[in-house]
């Protein structure tokens, strides 16, 4: 993997280049393509349109206008998907999903991971050849895209390695983006990229699913661990227990990130078994299944071969 911020001005000059080839010949929003003030209006302002208006398609969509592209239409089927759309994009289209893939140069699908196969050979038919199909999982990568790619598109795996809330507090949020794509999408990837102030990262394509397993394991579980943390402060009368977590949970992090397993302090790196029997006598039975598998997982790593008896002793 290899990360590397793409300067705006750099990432503008790439969308120039690709539209150049992607324009050769055709005429977009009836600009002449004579015109050559005309279309680099064109080029630097793509067509967009999002299928999925969720946490995530959402707030891209209104980074991506942001940045000077045209949202075209969005697809929004609950009632939170639709308050989305109109209190991050106003009064952008919200149109079925053929309409929206038939509008746009460039179409993003903000799915779940389990549909987007399903999504890609549904709307497949409704694309130009050319048009851009990137997605948003971290899971998959160009595969799931054959029927656009058979189609004529240009296909990219796009996955902003961030949580979401579907608000405006995202937006001012950077983020490293997870890309897959060919040789002649690279330079287009890394540009859009850029657009939603985002620092690529090149995934291959084998390594897809391991990729977003260390981004799930590492923060998806975190959040799990962290609310079973507060719900034990909560239960002995911790009025505010993010307060009490916040700066041991922020120093944690820091100095994991920095250097790995040697950060690692509490009583499972000091082998107090004690301790850590105290701990599973003291919390509720499913706090105390993560507990085991956390405790017996950091002593393996680090050689605490009595506390790891203790945890996964029946």
């Amino acid at each position: 993997m290899r990360g590397r911020r793409v300067p705006r001005d750099l990432a503008a000059a790439r969308r120039l280049t690709w539209f150049r080839e992607y324009t050769d010949g055709v005429t977009l929003s009836g600009t002449p393509n004579g015109d050559w003030n005309g279309r680099s209006n064109v080029m630097q302002r793509s067509r967009v349109g999002v299928v999925g208006a969720g946490r995530v398609g959402a707030v891209l969509a209104s980074r991506l206008r942001a940045a000077g592209h045209e949202i075209a239409g969005v697809s929004a089927r609950s009632d939170a998907s639709r308050l989305r759309v109109a209190t991050l994009l106003g009064d952008v289209p919200v149109l079925e999903p053929q309409a929206v893939a038939a509008r746009a140069d460039v179409l993003l699908l903000a799915v779940p991971d389990d549909v987007l196969g399903d999504v890609a050979e549904d709307l497949a038919p409704h694309v130009r050849a050319g048009v851009v199909v990137l997605h948003t999982s971290g899971r998959h990568g160009l595969a799931v895209l054959a029927p656009f790619a058979a189609a004529g598109a240009r296909t990219i795996a796009f996955h902003p390695a961030m949580t979401f809330t579907g608000t405006e507090v995202d937006l001012d949020r950077s983020c490293v983006v997870g890309l897959t794509a060919g040789d002649g999408e690279r330079e287009l990837a890394e540009a859009l990229a850029a657009d939603i102030d985002g620092t690529p990262v090149w995934i291959a394509e084998v390594d897809r699913t391991t990729y977003h397993a260390a981004l799930a394991h590492g923060a998806n579980h975190l959040t799990t661990i962290v609310a079973q943390a507060m719900d034990l402060l909560r239960g002995i009368g911790a009025e505010d227990p993010a307060a009490v977590l916040r700066p041991l949970l922020h120093a944690a992090l820091d100095n994991t990130l920095a250097y790995g397993d040697a950060a690692l302090t509490g009583p499972v790196a000091r082998g107090d078994v004690s301790t850590v029997r105290a701990h599973l006598d003291a919390i509720d039975a499913d706090t105390a299944l993560a507990y085991r598998a956390l405790a017996a997982a950091t002593a393996t790593r680090v050689g605490a071969q009595e506390v790891l008896d203790e945890v996964t002793a029946s």
